[in-house]
């Protein structure tokens, strides 16, 4: 399955991307729809490479939900931004977050799931294999913009995959 990379400073090529699929009648154009949840998750990474929780936040529903990586369970746009910005200005500090969009399907005309493999790395270094998997819940707001309701984090375990796909290999995935 091919991958789009999401970053500030890249717009992906293909909006049109034939690996995004939607739950919408095959005449639904979802494309303006694709480029802007697209630019949801740049603005995101953009205001982490930026160190800026107030932006970051302001990416996130007013009610959102954060379970990070850690496990950590923030609520709402406002303190997903100030936790961030602590974030930011600590063990976060100088590092950017790197996302490949891997799925985006949408359910009805204002809400869609969008699935990304993502790593955080210090901004000097080279981007590294993307082993950490999110699953974003996204919703255009009654004033047309496009928000994170909901992200859940998760650490990829490769080891763990390899063992289990070899041992029992019915529960490797038809797409990996």
């Amino acid at each position: 399955m091919r991958t789009e990379t999401v970053d500030a400073t890249t717009t992906p090529d293909h909006p049109e991307d034939s690996t995004m699929t939607s739950h919408q009648p095959a005449h639904a154009d979802r494309s303006e729809d694709t480029a802007a949840v697209r630019a949801l998750l740049q603005r995101s990474t953009a205001a982490w490479a930026d160190g800026d929780g107030p932006a970051y936040g302001a990416c996130f529903t007013s009610d959102a939900t954060d379970v990070t990586y850690a496990g950590t369970l923030y609520r709402g746009a406002t303190e997903i931004g100030r936790a961030h910005q602590a974030l930011f200005d600590s063990f976060l500090k100088d590092t950017r977050l790197d996302l490949d969009l891997a799925d985006l399907r949408f359910y009805g005309p204002d809400t869609a799931v969008a699935v990304t493999r993502g790593d955080v790395r210090k901004s000097s270094a080279k981007p590294s294999r993307l082993d950490k998997l999110a699953t974003y819940t996204l919703v255009r707001e009654a004033h047309g913009q496009w928000r994170i309701a909901a992200v859940q984090k998760t650490q990829r375990k490769p080891l763990m995959e390899a063992f289990s796909f070899r041992v029992r290999p019915a529960t490797r995935p038809a797409a990996d």
